[in-house]
């Protein structure tokens, strides 16, 4: 069963490809994506490895948290599940 991993601290400049061979030493990665900025398309610095099975998960994890990557210490831990629900939005105040 695959398990996916979170990837924090990421170099803005870090490309899907370079962390896919990184990962790749570990076992078959089965997707990978960095997350972007919607509106300006950069990098916000972290991202998420899905690896084939648990196994290649754990020896990734071991092997690359705290790891240099690009000039940075990489964060990697397995992926908590989202949250169902929606995001914040706040409310809306008005002073009279």
């Amino acid at each position: 069963m695959a398990t996916k991993l979170y990837v924090g601290n990421l170099n803005f400049q870090t490309e899907e490809r370079d962390l896919r061979d990184l990962f790749s030493q570990h076992g078959e990665v089965v997707s990978l994506n960095i997350i972007t900025d919607r509106e300006t398309g950069r990098s916000r610095g972290f991202g998420f490895v899905e690896m084939a099975d648990g196994d290649s998960a754990k020896s990734a994890e071991s092997a690359l948290d705290g790891h240099e990557f690009d000039g940075r210490q990489l964060k990697v831990n397995e992926a908590k599940p989202r949250n169902a629900g929606g995001g914040g939005g706040g409310g809306y105040n008005r002073r009279y």
